[in-house]
């Protein structure tokens, strides 16, 4: 078992930052890729950004390209999310995901992620 534990989220202001932190435990050297999903209330959970966690390879949603940054310490166990500009349409609650297998085809698909955090609100105000 693997257990993610989020931190980071809160409410800035449009335009501003958040660094969401992601730690995970237990049977960690089980996890190829870890990632980072959001979800608003009446909507599916929409991927966000996913880093391997050997090569360090990065995917992004086009709608964060260019604004957020997904990075991971492989001694922590930790990966982070740095969100800059953010805008409105940014609010929601963030999932922290890890899973054990990985591929180009579907590492944007909820469903092939094992473990999931608690998740954590990010509010961006106008």
């Amino acid at each position: 078992q693997v257990q993610l534990v989020e931190s980071g989220g809160g409410l800035v202001q449009a335009g501003g930052s958040l660094r969401l932190s992601c730690a995970a435990s237990g049977r960690t050297a089980s996890i190829v890729v870890m990632g980072w999903f959001r979800q608003i209330p009446g909507k599916e959970r929409a991927f966000v950004a996913t880093i391997t966690w050997s090569a360090g390879t990065t995917y992004y949603a086009d709608s964060v390209k260019g604004r957020f940054t997904i990075s991971r310490d492989n001694a922590k166990n930790t990966v982070y999310l740095e969100m800059n500009s953010l805008k409105l349409e940014d609010t929601a609650v963030y999932y922290c995901a890890a899973a054990q297998h990985y591929s180009t085809t579907y590492y944007r698909n909820a469903w092939s992620y094992n473990y999931w955090g608690q998740g954590t609100q990010v509010t961006v105000s106008s």
